[in-house]
């Protein structure tokens, strides 16, 4: 429960609760940690699909991530997974906000807010980039 209501107000402090997913956009996104490609963020039609790389399960070193845990199933969502939003600053910073208008990103579109901010973090050692 302590980590539902810490993780409601981190959303509301960063502002991504009119976050959305594109019905029209695709993107390809990759996850690494160093050169071990860990799985495939994929956005198609308006659904989110996770799914880990053969790579990665043949690998014994890095366990899967806490809201992936099986390693053989393909995940589908019409909403990006918090594991992912989180790699999404702040939207209330200046700097964050200068970058939305000057670049003209569509501040609820998760999807370009991910493709602009959502490489690096600082809650795990995995880069996420465009595939």
């Amino acid at each position: 429960m302590k980590i539902i209501n810490w993780w409601n107000r981190v959303l509301k402090n960063q502002t991504h609760l009119d976050l959305r997913t594109p019905s029209s956009d695709q993107f390809i996104f990759h996850l690494k940690y160093k050169r071990l490609l860990i799985g495939v963020l994929e956005l198609e039609n308006g659904i989110w699909r996770y799914q880990y790389s053969d790579e990665f399960k043949e690998q014994d070193r890095i366990r899967p991530i806490t809201n992936f845990p099986k390693l053989d199933k393909t995940y589908e969502a019409p909403e990006l997974w918090p594991f992912f939003v989180a790699r999404i600053p702040g939207l209330k910073q200046p700097k964050v906000q200068q970058i939305i208008q000057e670049e003209q990103i569509d501040p609820n579109n998760s999807a370009q807010l991910l493709k602009r901010f959502g490489e690096s973090s600082i809650n795990n050692p995995f880069k996420l980039v465009m595939g």
